[in-house]
């Protein structure tokens, strides 16, 4: 189904009702498709906060206090 942008504004519960019975609805400004209204995913992503533990190495010395004059001066 293609709707124009000002009649998707208008009536946007109908178009997620018709996305909900399983139609795609483009959206369209003069003529051309801008945007699409589809079913969401079937299954999102879990978050894991400990996704990069066993990937990440930090060195000796990362927290070592810095020099800020040094730093600037683009020394180590």
């Amino acid at each position: 189904m293609d709707v124009n942008v000002a009649e998707a504004k208008n009536s946007l519960t109908q178009l997620i009702r018709a996305v909900e019975a399983g139609e795609h609805v483009v959206i369209t400004r003069n003529g051309k498709p801008v945007a699409q209204l589809g079913p969401a995913p079937a299954e999102r992503r879990k978050v894991r906060f400990d996704g990069m533990q066993d990937r990440i190495e930090l060195l000796p010395g990362w927290d070592a206090p810095v020099n800020l004059d040094r730093f600037l001066e683009g020394g180590v």
